[in-house]
């Protein structure tokens, strides 16, 4: 949870999740919603109604929620 933390200490957390994302050989197919807090930088709050408005795509397996990362990307890439 980002909310709150200071402002370096989120960039830190953004900067190791992305170093988390670059050390995979590929880009990965989707992630959870706390790694998509921490990659785009937006609050958790903001993304679930973002995934609310239909903005960004979810999929459901089991009572896990994932995200494309090809909808992030498109997100942050407009």
């Amino acid at each position: 949870m980002t909310r709150g933390l200071p402002l370096e200490e989120r960039s830190r957390d953004a900067a190791s999740a992305l170093a988390t994302i670059e050390a995979l050989p590929t880009e990965p197919i989707s992630v959870r919603i706390s790694m998509a807090v921490k990659l785009t930088g937006i609050g958790r709050s903001t993304l679930y109604e973002l995934i609310k408005s239909g903005e960004i795509e979810t999929v459901k397996i089991g009572r896990s929620t994932l995200i494309p990362y090809r909808c992030l990307k498109r997100l942050v890439m407009r």
